[in-house]
């Protein structure tokens, strides 16, 4: 039996990531990127890697005939693009976006395809969270709600905002700066980033949650007729939404789509392979005629060779 041909997008941490997780015998993996010198590392030894400039959306397609799968592990803001050339090729298309505004153009491509199947979302937040909620929820006679709680955080923070890179800069402003899918009372609404602040203790450690975009990905339609509230906040240290929400609305540096802060957070803020992922969902309703809440949670670490968000993000 042939192996399937799978293109990974992207040779960042999830792209590089996702390529040693698929078996060798069974698939035939090639990781393609801009950079060449991102394509040079150790841990792609394995696979076929291959310079092409992502953007050139023609180049992209003739590439993607050759190719069963697509798992777009890019930026988000070249999600349209790829997906579009997935669809020009009938290409199945795979990607772990939080962005809500590319997912809903996405959605779109799927309806009008009748030869590959379209699948964002398929990372941490949005992804891996939203089957566990499901799955809990689903024990349930009747589901009041629904509260999804995950941060990747750094296991030794140092500096004021509590914080260090671990995944994308891109991502983690897009998340901070755009409007967040909720259900309140029986009603889909749109939330503000950054509010719905709250604070909750694990294992004697203190941390805070609040309102980000995207990590409900497509739960709220799933559950919409059935659930009457529903929501997810990103986890961080105490103190660190505070200074966010001082540099975005009073520093004006989310102004541009955050381009500023995207830049200041990539020049001051170190990256980490030292991080923890913590993961936390409670579902609470009727099972039985009685009221009943439960909640499954982990803090997940990495190992000396990957970190805590490569892993859980693609293995999402």
């Amino acid at each position: 039996m042939s192996k399937s041909k799978i293109a990974i997008i992207g040779a960042g941490n999830i792209g590089t990531m996702i390529a040693n997780m698929l078996p060798e015998p069974d698939y035939d993996v090639t990781v393609v990127d801009t950079n060449a010198s991102a394509l040079a590392q150790k841990r792609l030894d394995k696979v076929r890697v291959l310079a092409l400039d992502i953007t050139e959306i023609d180049d992209l397609a003739q590439f993607l005939e050759t190719q069963t799968y697509v798992i777009n592990a890019g930026p988000f803001f070249l999600n349209s693009d790829i997906a579009h050339a997935a669809a020009k090729t009938n290409t199945h298309y795979f990607d772990l976006t939080e962005d809500v505004g590319q997912t809903e153009m996405i959605k779109q491509m799927a309806k009008h395809s009748t030869e590959s199947v379209f699948v964002p979302q398929c990372g941490l937040a949005p992804g891996f969270i939203s089957i566990i909620a499901n799955h809990l929820a689903k024990k349930f006679d009747t589901v009041e709600d629904i509260e999804m709680r995950v941060g990747a955080l750094p296991m030794y923070p140092s500096n004021e905002l509590k914080y260090n890179m671990t995944w994308s800069t891109d991502g983690l402003v897009n998340e901070y700066l755009h409007l967040c899918n909720a259900i309140q009372n029986d009603e889909m609404v749109s939330l503000q980033p950054l509010e719905g602040y709250e604070t909750f203790s694990i294992d004697g450690n203190e941390y805070e949650a609040f309102n980000t975009s995207g990590g409900l990905g497509t739960l709220c339609d799933t559950w919409m007729d059935n659930v009457k509230n529903m929501n997810y906040k990103t986890v961080r240290y105490p103190g660190h939404r505070y200074l966010m929400r001082f540099l975005i609305d009073e520093m004006k540096l989310g102004e541009n789509n955050g381009k500023s802060l995207k830049k200041l957070m990539n020049s001051a803020i170190p990256a980490t392979n030292q991080d923890v992922v913590l993961i936390f969902v409670t579902v609470s309703g009727v099972k039985e005629n009685r009221r009943i809440q439960e909640t499954w949670t982990r803090k997940i670490y990495g190992n000396d060779e990957w970190s805590a968000i490569q892993l859980t993000t693609a293995a999402g």
